[in-house]
């Protein structure tokens, strides 16, 4: 018998190399293989390329997968304008509020571990929200305008934090007394932990009473300081150990290392100024760890976190949530009688909310394409993802441009849905 060949050992470790590499990322298909067309989803292709080339963003990476399989991955322009550096498939970019998937993740995970209950108080986990009071304005004869501070009908729990029913705000968007005073006592800055804004937080009156109106705000936050308080961990450390990690998400985090920052992306000059908008510097730890919008990741590495919610869960092995629980946080959490409509409505027509997600509720209304049970969000500085289980399809766009973050949302939603080849239900 011959005697087996030995390998050098620099074959060898290319070897592993490769293929702990490849263990990173999802398998790719062709789009064929998966039910898609080729021919049309090179129409998004060009369409990316044209807006490039013009000027309109400075670069994208786009990333679609079907089946559990990444059947397009592109990029496009420039990951750097200024220095004129292409675009990598590997870029990495600032997520803002695309982080609250994964902080109501971390939340669900103490849930199922009997650590948190939903219907919980905030003030059992934050001691600092048990004597909250709701602004509520009165206009006088003379047409000044008061606020009077009166008790919550009740408590503020932990479920409303996860489907912005807290009565919290951001003191960033719109106008009133409510917000001019979360404006006074800085609430919004990141020049403080998230325990000092807890502290702010529970000495400011709430919006609206707990339960009564969808708002964005900072409730993601404040959970995040929840993940916080009942681990026992840095909310980035609970990341890392119990999200990151496990599902391989190796170029994610809240903040980038130095042997990874010529592959962030940066925002070129754009608006009605024609200023580069102001971002997070993510070059370093941040003393803010925001539950609501400090992640920084890869298309690939947030590809990881869509398919295991797809999978129910799970991924290569690994169960991060069970497929109840993803069920249950993929439904519609907003009852009939909350308010949840108008511009400031974010998940829009059609769309109820779920615990960290938006989701639709009916086949028409709402002026986007998809099927009933999709779920989404996206984050202010261009990026955006949605998941189709009836599909078993899902998409991420990543780009460094809040400008146009509304344009390309709808845009990119309608070349991958036309795309789809094979019959309804078809495998």
């Amino acid at each position: 018998m011959r005697a087996a060949r030995k390998l050098p050992l620099s074959v060898v470790l290319f070897a592993a190399t490769l293929s702990g590499a490849m263990a990173q990322g999802l398998p790719r298909a062709q789009p064929e293989q998966v039910g898609l067309s080729s021919d049309r989803l090179a129409l998004l292709s060009q369409t990316i390329r044209d807006d490039t080339a013009q000027g309109k963003i400075a670069g994208a990476v786009m990333l679609v997968a079907r089946r559990g399989k990444i059947a397009y991955l592109e990029s496009f322009g420039l990951r750097d304008k200024a220095a004129n550096a292409p675009m990598g498939k590997d870029a990495i970019f600032r997520v803002a509020s695309m982080t609250k998937p994964l902080t109501s993740v971390a939340a669900m995970m103490l849930v199922e571990e009997g650590r948190i209950a939903l219907d919980d108080p905030v003030a059992k986990y934050l001691p600092q929200f048990a004597d909250l009071k709701v602004g509520v304005e009165h206009t006088d004869e003379h047409g000044a305008v008061a606020l009077h501070r009166v008790a919550p009908t009740r408590a503020m729990t932990v479920q409303d934090l996860l489907r912005h029913t807290s009565g919290l705000t951001y003191g960033i968007f719109g106008t009133g007394k409510v917000k001019d005073l979360y404006k006074e006592a800085n609430a919004d800055t990141t020049d403080q932990t998230t325990a000092e804004m807890v502290e702010k937080l529970g000495k400011l009156p709430l919006m609206y009473q707990p339960g009564t109106v969808w708002e964005y705000s900072r409730a993601t936050d404040t959970l995040g300081r929840i993940v916080e308080v009942v681990s026992g961990m840095k909310l980035s450390e609970f990341f890392d150990k119990r999200i990151l990690k496990p599902l391989r998400m190796n170029d994610s985090g809240f903040w980038v290392p130095a042997d990874k920052q010529s592959r962030l992306a940066q925002a070129q000059a754009e608006g009605p100024k024609g200023e580069i908008p102001a971002m997070i510097d993510v070059t370093a730890p941040p003393k803010f760890e925001g539950g609501g919008q400090g992640l920084v990741t890869t298309a690939e590495d947030y590809a990881r976190f869509l398919q295991m919610l797809l999978n129910g869960g799970e991924l290569d092995g690994v169960r991060v949530l069970g497929r109840k629980t993803v069920e249950f946080m993929t439904t519609n959490h907003l009852a009939p009688t909350v308010k949840a409509e108008g511009p400031t409505y974010l998940p829009g027509p059609g769309y109820g909310f779920g615990l960290g997600f938006a989701v639709r509720q009916t086949a028409g209304i709402s002026p986007l394409p998809g099927s009933v049970g999709d779920y989404s969000w996206g984050g202010a500085w261009g990026t955006y993802f949605w998941v189709d289980p009836k599909e078993k399809l899902f998409a991420i766009w990543m780009t460094q441009s809040p400008a146009q973050r509304l344009y390309y949302r709808p845009l990119i939603r309608s070349f991958v849905l036309q795309s789809i080849a094979d019959p309804a239900n078809g495998e």
